[in-house]
């Protein structure tokens, strides 16, 4: 049986993508046992991402090749705009996360990184190189998530950042995005296969960057 295009890229990166899937903050996320200055940090840097992912998310709808293609990619973005934006502005809350310590902190490395790949696919007007981003930001958190142990953890802060990345809609994007990067990846292979490793080596550098004071 012929390996998926998708499958070969992420057996290709396998030993950063499983290190990542199992870093100490995802155990300790679903065991809800993140310190509170960790599960700031991450939350602050990640929510940093959004404008670019947005920006990616609108150049994935632009280079589309099909009217059912960008109709799913705006469903999605819109439920970032809305559910995902929320929940970090409700964990904020929770946490007692000041303006400050959501704005004056520099953006660490690996978040530094992620804008500029995240904006750098959008760049190459390459439908293929958006979807080969796409396929890890979105692809490793449901493999993550998928793994976490029930129940969920009781505090909505850790509970819901895993559902989000694990119920019925976002698995079927997830699918989606695999069989279109499976159907258009092939044709720009090279370009997909670099943006693929690099956003894959940038995951693995997030989590490990939230645990030190400088990164």
């Amino acid at each position: 049986m012929t390996e998926r295009f998708s499958e070969t890229l992420q057996r290709q990166n396998q030993p950063t993508w499983s290190a990542a899937v199992g870093h100490r903050f995802v155990t300790e996320l679903c065991a809800g046992s993140v310190a509170d200055p960790i599960m700031v940090r991450y939350l602050v840097q990640d929510h940093r991402f959004l404008d670019s992912f947005l920006t990616l998310l609108g150049a994935a709808i632009a280079t589309a090749d099909t009217y059912e293609a960008r109709l799913r990619f705006g469903r999605f973005a819109g439920m970032i705009s809305s559910d995902e934006n929320t929940y970090f502005l409700r964990a904020f809350e929770a946490l007692d996360v000041s303006p400050a310590q959501r704005t004056e902190p520099a953006d660490t490395a690996p978040t530094a990184g992620f804008k500029a790949i995240m904006r750098e696919a959008a760049a190459t007007r390459s439908y293929a190189a958006a979807l080969a981003v796409l396929n890890v930001a979105e692809g490793l958190y449901l493999d993550w998530a998928l793994k976490a142990p029930k129940p969920l953890p009781a505090n909505f802060v850790y509970a819901e950042w895993i559902t989000l990345h694990d119920n019925p809609a976002f698995c079927d994007f997830v699918a989606f995005l695999k069989s279109e990067l499976d159907r258009v990846g092939p044709e720009e292979a090279a370009l997909a296969r670099d943006f693929y490793a690099r956003t894959v080596e940038l995951e693995l550098a997030f989590f490990d960057a939230i645990y030190t004071e400088e990164a």
